[in-house]
């Protein structure tokens, strides 16, 4: 069973920066795709980024590219979330999400595609 812990949240105004962690356990990390999402409130759980295996390959939505990067340390066997020029838009629970994988290259986008969740961490950018 793999165990995905997220932190790094919190309350920033807006145009600042976060950057949250997820550390996982029970796994060999290189061969684990890792994604972010997010759920504000009212509204469907909606992706963010992901990053494959290697950490060669990063795939965002529209509305945080050039603004947030994932990246992660496979010896720390942690994925990040740097966040800048945070929006109030950007206010929800974000959880980052793991699936094991053969192929180190690739990323995945649809929750249904990941395995295992971590409990999420609360970001809130006020105005």
């Amino acid at each position: 069973q793999v165990q995905l812990v997220e932190s790094g949240g919190g309350l920033v105004q807006a145009g600042g920066s976060l950057r949250l962690s997820c550390a996982a356990s029970g796994r060999t990390f290189s061969n684990y795709a890792m994604g972010w999402f997010r759920r504000a409130p009212e509204k469907a759980r909606e992706f963010v980024g992901a990053i494959s295996g290697s950490g060669s390959s990063t795939y965002y939505t529209n509305s945080v590219k050039g603004r947030f990067t994932i990246s992660r340390d496979n010896a720390k066997n942690t994925v990040y979330l740097q966040m800048n020029s945070l929006k109030p838009e950007d206010t929800a629970v974000y959880y980052c999400a793991g699936r094991q994988t053969t192929y180190r290259t690739l990323f995945y986008v649809a929750d249904t595609q990941y395995d295992d969740w971590g409990r999420g961490t609360q970001v809130t950018v006020s105005s």
